[in-house]
């Protein structure tokens, strides 16, 4: 977490660490807004950052310091990334931008006079897929599986752990090649093509490339036999995937839903679903970090 406090200026940065050190280790979102007190949200609740024992007001001249720690006292070095609505510093963490948008020739430029911001806290839980490995592989195979939840209930954690899990192999079933397509920078959060999470050596990624293109583009150039995707949902998602399993690479990939009849609701979520692309389906919740296996071509269910 210390690279995510290092882009606070240094009387935030300070009040930040006051806080008793079990919060600040489970700390998920610093949320920053001018003139609002700052807020640091847990899974389980929201803390306020205090200074002289009152409520710590972000101000203008703080989301100045901000910005200029975060572009490293360049903002045009960070133009593609604004464009975006967010920016992945060191250590993986991402932060995201409120304020008011530049448009030019009907499209997004950049976020000039940026008023909000949300840093969104990076941590590797490894061992966080350990009990699901044995529900995610048949027959000596992954299983093509979709992990669905609301969120924060974890399915970026999960999905990189099981991408680290499926590389570096067991005794029961091989390291395969695995390749990320990460187009939030969210699972790897790679900075310069770098990833800031430890992989381990058969995983390959291609970051901030639309989910897409860049499954084909894995598929053409890097031979993989199992494909890593954070949140479907577009057609050509769907179209992707089914290129990617015709061509014998399995599929994991998430997708924002309460359960699995809610995803339904989506056309090419459904068609994937309902023509079989999906062997395996995870449910995860706000209410339980303990998440639901379904093998969908058994119509059974497994509590993990």
């Amino acid at each position: 977490m210390d690279q995510a406090l290092n882009v606070l200026p240094e009387p935030l940065r300070i009040a930040t660490l006051a806080l008793p050190s079990d919060v600040l280790q489970e700390v998920e979102e610093i949320r920053l807004r001018v003139s609002r007190p700052v807020e640091l949200r847990t899974y389980k609740q929201t803390y306020p950052v205090t200074r002289n024992e009152r409520p710590y007001i972000f101000t203008e001249t703080d989301a100045s310091l901000t910005m200029s720690l975060l572009s490293q006292h360049s903002v045009y070095r960070l133009e593609e990334e604004l464009k975006r609505g967010y920016i992945t510093i060191s250590g993986g963490h991402r932060v995201g931008l409120a304020g008011r948008v530049v448009m030019e020739k009907g499209e997004v430029k950049g976020i000039r006079d940026v008023s909000s911001f949300n840093i969104r806290i990076a941590r590797q839980k490894k061992g966080a897929a350990a009990n699901y490995l044995s529900y995610l592989q048949q027959r000596g195979k992954w299983c093509d599986t979709l992990i669905i939840g609301p969120p924060k209930t974890g399915k970026t954690t999960l999905l990189r752990d099981l991408a680290r899990e499926i590389s570096k192999g067991s005794l029961k079933m091989s390291a395969r090649n695995v390749g990320i397509v990460d187009e939030r920078s969210e699972i790897a959060g790679a900075v310069r093509g770098v990833p800031q999470h430890d992989f381990g050596t058969k995983i390959d990624i291609l970051d901030g490339c639309p989910k897409a293109e860049g499954l084909m583009m894995m598929i053409r150039s890097m031979s993989p036999e199992v494909l890593v995707v954070d949140e479907i949902g577009r057609k050509e998602d769907g179209d992707a995937i089914m290129e990617a399993v015709h061509a014998g690479v399995t599929i994991f990939a998430s997708v924002h839903g309460e359960n699995l009849a809610d995803v339904k609701q989506r056309p090419a979520i459904a068609r994937l679903i309902d023509q079989g692309f999906f062997q395996r389906a995870v449910e995860l919740s706000t209410s339980s970090r303990q998440g639901i296996v379904r093998k969908l071509n058994e119509h059974k269910k497994v509590q993990v």
